[in-house]
């Protein structure tokens, strides 16, 4: 059960005063009923979207919340970098709930494709987790075309990235053409994509992120989209 006015308030409706005032004003309904009472205690699950609505729309779903996304180009995924952040793609209210949102994980500037943010932070900690080796897949295309040993190097779980005292794990390579490939990793570390490829003295030009585990990214999500994931979609990022 939850306070109505802290509920909404937590789901970024507003401060506690505003959201009393809009209570007051007889825009919250529930069950087909105008509440006008800011202390009333409701009962919260998964449902409330479809019992509930703000000025006619249906209340923002509450936390736990996943949402996939297709993280397009020039966006970053922190909230203390300057320029264009990926929460700005996201409705503002939203950008103040709380608990907060973030992302699982992070993709940098110049890398596009599926990023999942949350507000479950044991979700978010169970998928970046080392010890779950999490699977992700990204198309790259590069600067050289390959040279075939590539694929057993990345394989070997002997490549050892500059600066780095700790081999890397074994990594899947699927050739697409001579300047395209697959590189499915189980790690997450710096630019780790990037680097593997300098490593064996080539260049990523473009990076995009299409898988985290069984999660696809949709293909009907154009960039900057994002959609609410069911629970059981959700953990499916966690199917071999």
């Amino acid at each position: 059960m939850a306070r109505l006015d802290r509920l909404l308030a937590n789901l970024g409706y507003g401060s506690r005063k505003e959201v009393q005032a809009l209570i007051a004003a007889g825009k919250v309904v529930l069950d087909g009923k105008v509440l006008k009472d800011a202390g009333a205690r409701i009962a919260v699950d998964a449902t409330l979207p479809e019992r509930m609505t703000i000025r006619g729309v249906a209340v923002d779903p509450p936390a736990p919340l996943v949402l996939v996304m297709h993280k397009p180009l020039g966006v970053t995924c922190s909230h203390k970098e300057d320029g264009q952040k990926i929460y700005d793609l996201l409705p503002r209210r939203w950008q103040i709930r709380d608990p907060g949102l973030s992302t699982v994980g992070r993709l940098d500037k110049e890398t596009s494709g599926l990023i999942l943010i949350t507000d479950d932070g044991d979700f978010l900690h169970r998928v970046i987790s080392p010890k779950r080796h999490v699977p992700k897949t990204y198309l790259t295309s590069l600067d050289r075309p390959l040279d075939g040993t590539e694929g057993e190097i990345f394989a070997a779980g002997t490549l050892m990235l500059d600066g780095e005292e700790k081999p890397l794990l074994p990594a899947q390579l699927d050739v697409v053409d001579e300047k395209t490939a697959r590189l499915t990793i189980t790690e997450g570390r710096y630019h780790q994509v990037r680097r593997m490829f300098a490593a064996v003295g080539n260049h990523v030009v473009t990076l995009h992120r299409e898988r985290i585990g069984g999660l696809v990214l949709p293909a009907d999500l154009e960039p900057g989209q994002y959609r609410i994931l069911p629970t059981a979609e959700a953990e499916t990022v966690f199917d071999a």
